[in-house]
């Protein structure tokens, strides 16, 4: 009995090995169709793969569209950022021109002023309370710089050397002026002589320096110039002050008052000239030996 059965297995694997190389032979030969348990067998694949590959796809899919998101978002960053650095170019491009215009200005101005020996010095500090007082500038008595010294933008006048220190100083700004500072000035007439008066203060509310002391039969016109008279013995002659916006008679009606608007601007300034004018009065005293001789 066990050699039976041990023939009757066997003879079965025999003949399902037979019937597998049938198969194999069947399937891999050239036919222009498919059998219908390959048809089923395909396509039950086909299935499986369609279930597994959707899912599958959408995941993979939706990674790349994260991956995708997160580059977009770390792109922008450094757009912004590169943005904010082009801005901050531009404003300092800007800035920049406009210290390069100031300073270029200033110097044309110290050309015409080389008989008074300019400092050129920049403005380094200005009191948040005292702004339109005061401001410090980066030359001092080491600079040659002295008390009482005028100082002057570009523009014109903007007030004078209030302190000094070594390397360092204190400006007084016209705005700032009181009764106690003053200046002897003249107002320029077309077709006329000068008109004397003395700038003694500052009117807070519109922002005009007060000429007093003119006399009443002097006829002032807006626009007329104001310059420094050189008569006070501190500031030089001929520094551009303002100009004439409206003239008023003295609370007492023995003199006139002008509002000069000045020419410059009291509340941007970045580089000034500080005007010594030992240099004037050396080179007049040697003009009036040179005459004399």
């Amino acid at each position: 009995m066990p050699s039976l059965f041990r023939r009757k297995r066997l003879m079965v694997v025999l003949v399902g090995f037979i019937v597998l190389v049938a198969l194999i032979g069947f399937s891999i030969r050239d036919r222009d169709s498919l059998s219908t348990p390959e048809k089923f067998l395909q396509d039950s694949i086909g299935w499986v793969q369609t279930v597994f590959h959707k899912p599958v796809s959408l995941v993979d899919n939706t990674i790349e569209n994260v991956k995708d998101m997160f580059g977009v978002y770390e792109q922008n960053e450094v757009l912004k950022a590169r943005l904010s650095e082009y801005k901050g170019v531009i404003q300092e491009n800007q800035r920049l021109k406009s210290e390069i215009e100031e300073l270029k200005n200033t110097m044309d101005k110290t050309d015409s002023l080389s008989d008074y020996s300019p400092i050129q010095a920049t403005v380094i500090a200005r009191s948040s309370d005292r702004w339109f007082e005061q401001m410090t500038i980066n030359k001092g008595e080491e600079h040659g710089v002295e008390k009482d010294m005028a100082v002057m933008t570009s523009d014109g006048l903007v007030g004078k050397v209030k302190s000094v220190g070594a390397f360092h100083s204190t400006v007084q700004l016209l705005s700032g002026f009181d009764r106690s500072n003053k200046i002897s000035a003249w107002v320029v007439r077309e077709g006329e002589d000068e008109a004397f008066g003395l700038i003694e203060g500052y009117d807070d509310e519109s922002g005009r320096l007060l000429l007093e002391g003119i006399k009443l039969d002097e006829e002032l016109s807006p626009g007329d110039t104001v310059i420094s008279s050189g008569l006070g013995g501190v500031f030089p002659s001929n520094l551009r002050i303002g100009t004439v916006e409206e003239v008023v008679n003295d609370q007492f009606g023995l003199t006139q008052t002008a509002y000069v608007e000045p020419f410059a601007d009291m509340f941007d300034i970045s580089h000034v000239m500080v005007v010594d004018r030992t240099a004037e009065t050396i080179e007049s005293e040697m003009d009036q030996e040179e005459d004399a001789s």
